[in-house]
């Protein structure tokens, strides 16, 4: 809690109880850390997260990776989004564009790049950027 700045008193409250919705998220990423998951699939993790937000849910999904990496347990994450602004602090592997329900183009870091300067444009309407 005290890396994801949550304040202790929320540990009292029933789940997502009078949370806003940046402390929501910071929550699902607590209880990422805490249930440890083989393969976390987090959907939108950015959407309405201010700057300060942004930045403090992105470590705490780089510290999961990296504790896990560090145990030797492997995990995989998959982040979808619409928006590059979180890979300014969660590095991808692997970059998707699906639209349509298919993936349309794949490719390293640089594809994120190249739709944050050109957008979805020949790719047709997106559904999500992973």
């Amino acid at each position: 809690m005290k890396d994801l700045e949550i304040d202790p008193e929320f540990a009292e409250r029933s789940v997502n109880e009078g949370f806003s919705g940046g402390e929501k998220k910071r929550h699902e990423i607590l209880q990422l850390s805490l249930l440890r998951p083989k393969i976390a699939i987090l959907d939108e993790t950015d959407s309405g997260l201010d700057v300060d937000a942004l930045r403090i849910v992105a470590e705490g999904v780089n510290r999961y990776m990296a504790d896990s990496a560090g145990t030797g347990d492997g995990v995989g994450v998959l982040l979808i989004t619409h928006y590059t602004r979180i890979l300014r602090y969660i590095h991808p592997d692997r970059v998707h564009v699906f639209s349509g329900g298919r993936i349309v183009e794949s490719g390293g870091p640089e594809l994120a790049d190249e739709l944050e300067s050109n957008g979805y444009v020949r790719f047709g309407v997106p559904t999500a950027l992973v």
